[in-house]
């Protein structure tokens, strides 16, 4: 596994992979890995030849400053897990050399930023497709892997890709679960142990959701029961928790047949804050 810190040595890296008929995947990520990471490390592996996994904190993305300073890194770990996975290449840069000058570009996703994380983020999506259309043009993958646990992330990306004309497909993983149904976040790592304790609540509450969309409760009721389970629990403190359209993200008021339905939350639980979300088929 090669560790590459500059933008020009990974830009020289898949242009030679590419020149010799290689198919090159990407897995941009911040660190702190997890199973659910290696598991994009292994699908990229099973497709591609070469593997380049990235490790940056994106400042861009942070709106809360503390949320950035307390980001769990542990790089040395992070490489220690990468290799046997299958990446071949790891790619490590400084915020300098992935912003040498202020970046003042603006995207607009329109009604898919606008609600859920774009609501409560303000310009966390501007931050994550400035940094993926980075990644993007230096390693210039056939393939980018991302976890549906950040699924409007996905969804965003996704149109970033069709607006741009990138030459690439974007390829969704599963969410992967702790054995009690907490999805695995690098944010995991700040709980303290009631916190810890208290966080599969919210996947119970997205599977208890989920049964009552397929029974055909009526999303507002579904959104009021989910909201007062979570009040029950002390320890956290729901942001949000959305019955939207799984494609246009947007907050339903009645089903659609043959459209596809995903229950999205976020909740903070000892100043630590989680997403999750469930889909439900049609």
């Amino acid at each position: 596994m090669q560790i590459l810190t500059t933008a020009t040595g990974l830009q020289a890296y898949t242009e030679q992979a590419r020149q010799t008929g290689k198919r090159v995947g990407l897995v941009p990520t911040m660190g702190a890995l997890h199973a659910g990471h290696l598991q994009l490390v292994q699908a990229a592996r099973t497709d591609c030849d070469e593997v380049i996994v990235s490790l940056f904190v994106n400042p861009t993305q942070f709106n809360n400053a503390e949320d950035f300073r307390l980001y769990p890194r542990v790089p040395e770990a992070d490489a220690v897990l990468l290799e046997p996975a299958g990446c071949t290449a790891l790619f490590v840069p400084s915020v300098a050399e992935m912003y040498p000058l202020p970046t003042v570009l603006r995207f607009d996703f329109g009604a898919l930023e606008q609600v859920m994380e774009g609501a409560h983020r303000p310009g966390h999506f501007n931050g994550v497709a400035t940094v993926v259309s980075k990644l993007f043009h230096l390693a210039r993958p056939h393939r980018a892997y991302f976890g549906q646990k950040d699924w409007q992330q996905v969804a965003v990306i996704r149109q970033l890709v069709a607006d741009l004309s990138f030459d690439l497909e974007i390829v969704a993983c599963p969410t992967i679960r702790e054995a009690d149904g907490l999805a695995m976040s690098s944010r995991n790592l700040r709980l303290d142990a009631a916190a810890r304790a208290a966080a599969p609540l919210l996947h119970r509450v997205l599977t208890e959701a989920a049964a009552q969309v397929r029974d055909g409760v009526m999303p507002a009721q579904v959104r009021a029961a989910a909201e007062a389970a979570l009040a029950q629990e002390p320890l956290v403190t729901p942001e949000y928790f959305e019955v939207a359209d799984a494609q246009t993200l947007q907050p339903l008021a009645q089903y659609v047949t043959g459209r596809n339905v995903v229950l999205c939350l976020a909740a903070h639980l000892g100043g630590v804050r989680l997403i999750d979300n469930v889909v439900v088929a049609a």
